[in-house]
């Protein structure tokens, strides 16, 4: 029987709620006493700790180096770049008094750190021979939002933030690209998130950037969720914050930058492609408990040694593992793993002892096996490989059902208002970009990779020959 999941709002009643329950219920996180700035549980926090493991060692094995930069920057240093700015002023978070005192200069609580990194490289680059600068941090922003909710958008969060420079915009255009293929490997490695990848339109890129290359996924709801982002940001940075070096030619040069970065929106994206009405849904090799054992009688001494014997394999094989020897009835533990999500759970008695076998249950489809208790390490190997493969195909299959082609205005305008993404052929116009936001509130999600540079089509709005393959879609 179930019990904390007759609590939980149905998926498909109430998205919004279902989510909002999801991350209450499974402990992922509280509300604290400020507007957007949640508290992160142990759980929920341990999922982060996971990604960001992953990603450090992926960053670190292509030679990036973490390092830390201050919360605040001096206004007057924020203010140099004149489009990054006006992106991120309406978001902003001032420091005026310090201690019983006025502030001389305000200070920016940050939203980002690319004015701070700038600065730092004018003054530590000289020669050729400084270059490249592979910096990543870990660290939280602040952005002053109007409408928040939980990991999807927050007043603070957490998150990773690279910063490079190049001594030219080739080495930098490869780390952007890089960067991305290491976004979208993390998908498929460890979310089980299928990411739609490609570049930004001008309308929609990075405040400051040449370029910008984003992974998205689509939701339950159809909604499209920028998932993390890369930058090729060229000169413009490094001009405005005198960022300069000697070349082997003996000539002052502007060398070129990069920024990128994910937060902690990818547990909000588990959340929402995962989940269902029981609870959480975690992909394997992100869930901080991949297998709970249940013993289902609980004070019997043969089951405890069986089950203690089973946990020791699991964690020997470095397998996350954890046994549950609560008071609690068997149909109540079943209830509490299944909604924080844990891949497998196994049960364990008196009947399963004496056919020298266990019960193994995944949480993603709810299937039960029959297992041999000797082969418990491999078995567990073999089914969460099995699982991460099947959410990440479930996962696939959905995406591709709410992405629909559209030839005309009309189309567009139909997909969008059933909940779907319009796939279609875009004039690099703004002003078409602008008029299809303004019939249907969506926007321009990204401009897909060109896969066969003769493919021509129509623009939907001006019927001008087009040869970009765009998305559209409402999002979060």
């Amino acid at each position: 029987m179930n019990y904390k999941n007759k609590i939980i709002t149905k998926k498909k009643d109430n998205f919004s709620q279902w989510y909002t329950d999801i991350c209450k219920k499974a402990e992922l996180m509280d509300y604290s006493c400020v507007k957007g700035f949640i508290i992160y549980h142990e759980y929920g926090y341990a999922i982060w700790e996971e990604i960001k493991k992953y990603l450090d060692k992926k960053l670190k094995e292509n030679d990036h180096k973490n390092v830390y930069m201050p919360l605040v920057i001096p206004e007057t240093l924020f203010n140099k770049e004149k489009d990054h700015v006006n992106g991120f002023k309406p978001e902003t978070l001032i420091a005026t008094i310090g201690g019983e005192e006025k502030l001389q200069e305000k200070l920016i609580i940050r939203p980002t750190s690319e004015a701070i990194f700038a600065d730092f490289y004018s003054r530590i680059i000289n020669s050729y021979r400084d270059l490249p600068k592979l910096y990543n941090q870990w660290c939280s922003v602040v952005r002053w939002e109007k409408t928040t909710r939980p990991f999807i958008r927050g007043n603070e969060f957490l998150w990773q933030e690279g910063h490079t420079i190049h001594k030219n915009s080739k080495e930098a255009m490869d780390e952007t690209l890089k960067i991305l293929k290491i976004y979208n490997d993390m998908g498929k490695d460890i979310l089980a998130i299928p990411f739609i990848s490609g570049e930004k339109s001008n309308k929609e890129k990075f405040a400051g950037a040449e370029k910008t290359f984003t992974i998205e996924t689509l939701v339950d709801n159809s909604r499209s969720l920028q998932c993390g982002t890369s930058h090729y940001f060229g000169q413009n940075f490094t001009k405005v914050f005198n960022v300069k070096f000697l070349d082997k030619d003996n000539k002052i040069k502007i060398p070129y930058q990069t920024s990128w970065g994910i937060s902690t929106r990818l547990i909000g994206a588990i959340i929402m492609i995962h989940g269902d009405d029981n609870g959480l849904v975690l992909p394997p090799f992100i869930a901080p408990i991949q297998v709970i054992i249940i013993p289902i009688q609980n004070k019997n001494h043969k089951v405890k040694k069986k089950v203690n014997n089973c946990l020791n394999k699991l964690i020997k094989s470095n397998i996350k593992a954890k046994i549950d020897d609560s008071d609690h009835t068997p149909g109540w533990k079943f209830s509490e793993w299944e909604m924080k999500g844990v891949p497998i759970r196994i049960e364990i008695g008196l009947n399963d002892i004496e056919k020298k076998q266990i019960t193994l249950v995944k949480r993603n489809d709810g299937s039960k096996f029959i297992i041999k208790q000797q082969n418990i390490e491999k078995e567990v190997v073999k089914f969460l490989n099995k699982i991460n493969d099947e959410m990440y195909q479930n996962a696939q299959k959905k995406i591709n059902q709410h992405i629909c082609k559209a030839e005309n205005i009309n189309e567009i305008i139909k997909i969008i208002n059933n909940g779907n993404c319009a796939k279609t052929f875009w004039c690099e116009n703004e002003s078409c970009e602008n008029k299809i936001k303004e019939l249907t509130t969506a926007t321009l999600r990204c401009i897909l990779p060109e896969k066969n540079n003769h493919v021509v089509g129509t623009c939907p709005i001006c019927k001008k020959e087009a040869k970009k393959i765009v998305l559209f879609a409402k999002s979060y």
